[in-house]
């Protein structure tokens, strides 16, 4: 299992770099942000020419190099954890980082939480229930939950939730006693029930198809006739089998659904987190900060997918490390 662990490591630094290095390619070649038009538009009204105004703003940035010399230290300064200063918040990116994260973390751990455990047991117990109302309505609702869109479904709750009703703010705020707080609780209800909807209904889905395999396998029937009861065969018997395959689909799907709707919902919502800032950086071309955001999604998707692998000799020891 060591051998393995070393090879599946040095196939994550070559995926995260493969990853920065388009990164930064895109960011680099990008066409100047509309925060730099602005300020080449300034300095040409004071009457600075305009392609000195460009060569400015360029400066100032750090682009006066080769794009292989500015390619070249952003990689050093990654790996010395030297990430530089974002141009946008004026700031060291490592300081952005750490002041924001924790607005990104409080709601989508507890949306991850929920859509696993709800869309493993809806799943698991639509399985076993086949063919019965409760089966067709967890399938309407899992339908529903992967066709809506996160953007569309966060305003209506908001105009509904928020404005019409008025039971819940409308935009997040950092104004609140503490992030433990009923307040930041009772602000972040909207966000989570946004991102944790559609993963629910992926992860349900998934959980009904695996577990029908094993609804009316040989040794379920074996199970029952040997008189055990029906939560120990559903559990057992038929979920933990289910979960090898679950546990592949878990890592990329989730975190997938989760990353990707955090960058809409923060946005939507406000919330000052890690898909707010790096849409930000994104929209005013500050490569430092971008490159640390995209770095931070990319090395929990590729260690969790390692330790995604570690978990199936847990769940199925046949499973040997030396056929991978």
């Amino acid at each position: 299992m060591k051998a393995y662990i070393a090879k599946r490591l040095a196939w994550t630094v070559f995926a995260t770099w493969v990853t920065l290095t388009i990164t930064f390619l895109l960011i680099d070649f990008s066409p100047i942000s509309a925060a730099g038009a602005e300020f080449v538009d300034q300095q040409v009204q004071s009457g600075m020419d305009a392609d000195e105004a460009r060569e400015l703003y360029e400066d100032q940035l750090g682009h006066g190099d080769t794009v292989w010399e500015r390619y070249t230290n952003f990689m050093i300064g990654l790996v010395t954890f030297d990430w530089g200063l974002s141009t946008t918040y004026n700031q060291p990116v490592t300081d952005v980082i750490m002041g924001s994260w924790i607005y990104s973390f409080q709601f989508v751990l507890p949306a991850t939480i929920i859509s696993v455990v709800l869309g493993f047991a809806i799943g698991l117990y639509s399985a076993t229930h086949q063919y019965t109302k409760e089966d067709y309505a967890a399938t309407l609702f899992a339908f529903t939950g992967v066709s809506l869109p996160n953007f569309w479904f966060a305003i209506m709750l908001i105009l509904v939730g928020g404005v019409y009703l008025d039971w819940f703010p409308i935009y997040y705020t950092t104004n609140v006693p503490g992030i433990l707080s009923w307040e930041n609780a009772h602000q972040l209800v909207l966000p989570v029930i946004v991102l944790s909807t559609s993963a629910i209904a992926s992860e349900m889905r998934y959980a009904r198809a695996e577990s029908l395999e094993y609804v009316h396998a040989e040794f379920v029937k074996t199970a029952r006739a040997k008189g055990l009861s029906e939560n120990e065969v559903t559990v057992r018997h038929i979920f933990r089998p289910a979960m090898v395959p679950l546990i592949t689909i878990l890592v990329g799907d989730i975190l997938g659904l989760l990353f990707a709707g955090a960058y809409v919902i923060e946005y939507i919502f406000q919330i000052p987190g890690l898909g707010l800032i790096s849409y930000n950086a994104i929209i005013q071309q500050d490569t430092p900060l971008v490159l640390a955001t995209v770095l931070i999604p990319v090395f929990i998707a590729i260690i969790g997918n390692l330790v995604q692998d570690i978990c199936y000799t847990m769940l199925d020891p046949r499973i040997e490390f030396g056929d991978r």
